[in-house]
């Protein structure tokens, strides 16, 4: 699935995210100098001070927004290895404490709301009857818990929806087992989450049904994926230019030009590094944002949830391996795939994508795509057997997950990108394989 509406990873994807945001202004300066204050603060805070810093942290993580997230679970990380146990103590009480003012669960903040969930936000609104475990029409619904305390934290500036984006949303039912699948894209436009309501109805009820969501990644795997994308995906010295043709080098930095910044990080990259950070600056591009993927909207609500988890359907090993595996030619053709459009069509590609989504047919969104594929390949071997190294392996992998999570009237909620559920070797085709009725939401 070719250029940049191509299935990504999510480790992958988040590390171009922080990069980017390290480039500019005061985020530059506040990745540079967090890692050594945080260490500073944790070897002479007094434990019965940690209130008070704890609040300031909140105050700049309000002000850098995922830059803080990002910086943050870095640093921590770093002053465990080298700190005292006495630092240790009050370094796991500061981390509760600003976990607790920011909104989220201790545990859920040290292992993932610090990565991809905003701040407070309003109460989120319930369907009708599912306070009291009305089943809302949804099969497999049972009671649900108390209603959360926030919603998706849409800030946007401009009009909002008054209606959440439709979304695709399947239900899959064997016997007693309940599966809900949601088509995401894990970068948003803040429009698609209303305040109040970031979510159909029907999907909030089924994430209230489950005791567990699976997305892609776990939220631990994701907080340390940092190292493993650039341990495998950034050379020591500039390698890109010798990994590729002359002309795919040329017409990667004549793409890049206007972005020197950028063209000096890409230069280090590996080739399916380099094609995921050329996607990632055309979805930018479009007016999406890394915060309001669906993920972290999803977050928002389950988190404050008692009693839930959130599990990886792969693990950062596998999820690295599907691109570290690829042979130089299937990662050349990934980026000439990215470079065999000018931008303005890429971003129009990722419009089109987005209403696609928003209208919630999966297997819409797979023929849209497939079509697109065979339409900017440059090699079509190569390109399929991308494909099926970085789509259709993972989508099999998914699904032996999901059966091994789900239990006997027990729900489980999963989250992968919409690129992976629909066509015929998409995930709901798995499912029916497997002996699932799959139904619309």
């Amino acid at each position: 699935m070719g250029g940049p509406c191509r299935p990504e990873a999510t480790a992958a994807r988040r590390f171009i995210a922080t990069r980017r945001q390290s480039m500019g202004g005061r985020r530059a300066a506040f990745f540079t100098v967090f890692s050594n204050v945080f260490s500073a603060v944790l070897s002479i805070i007094p434990a019965a001070a940690f209130a008070m810093v704890a609040g300031l942290c909140t105050a700049v993580r309000v002000t850098f927004g995922v830059a803080f997230r990002v910086a943050f679970a870095v640093a921590f990380r770093a002053a465990l290895k080298t700190a005292s146990i006495d630092a240790v103590r009050v370094a796991l009480t500061l981390a509760l404490a600003i976990g607790f003012l920011a909104g989220a669960p201790g545990s859920a903040f040290a292992g993932g709301a610090v990565a991809n969930t905003p701040g407070l936000h309003p109460a989120v609104p319930m369907p009708p009857g599912s306070a009291r475990g009305a089943n809302g029409g949804i099969p497999g619904f049972h009671a649900a818990p108390a209603v959360p305390s926030y919603a998706s934290g849409t800030t946007a500036g401009g009009p909002v929806r008054t209606q959440p984006a439709r979304m695709p949303f399947y239900v899959a039912t064997r016997g007693n087992l309940t599966i809900y699948l949601l088509g995401t894209l894990h970068v948003g436009d803040p429009a698609d989450y209303p305040p109040g309501q970031p979510f159909r109805p029907q999907i909030l009820a089924a994430l209230a049904a489950s005791p567990i969501l699976a997305l892609e990644l776990s939220p631990d795997d994701l907080l340390v994926s940092q190292d493993d994308v650039s341990k495998y995906g950034v050379c020591k010295r500039p390698c890109l230019p010798g990994l590729l043709p002359d002309p795919l080098w040329q017409k990667l930095e004549a793409r890049m030009r206007g972005n020197p910044e950028a063209l000096a990080e890409i230069r280090k990259m590996r080739p399916w590094l380099a094609s995921l950070l050329v996607e990632t600056y055309d979805s930018l591009s479009a007016g999406l944002q890394t915060e309001y993927g669906t993920e972290a909207q999803l977050q928002n609500v389950f988190l404050r949830w008692k009693g839930r988890r959130i599990v990886g359907l792969e693990t950062l090993a596998e999820q690295m391996r599907a691109f570290t595996n690829l042979s130089l030619a299937q990662q050349r053709e990934m980026l000439a795939q990215d470079l065999a459009q000018t931008p303005a069509q890429n971003v129009s590609d990722v419009q089109t994508l987005l209403h696609l989504w928003r209208v919630g047919d999966a297997d819409a969104i797979s023929a849209w795509e497939s079509a697109r594929t065979e339409k900017l390949s440059h090699d079509a071997r190569v390109a399929a057997s991308v494909d099926n190294r970085i789509v259709y392996e993972r989508n099999r992998r998914f699904v032996s997950r999901m059966q091994q999570y789900v239990a006997p009237n027990k729900p489980l909620f999963v989250a992968v990108g919409a690129l992976h559920l629909g066509g015929p070797r998409g995930v709901l085709q798995l499912l029916r394989q497997r002996g699932f009725n799959v139904d619309p939401g």
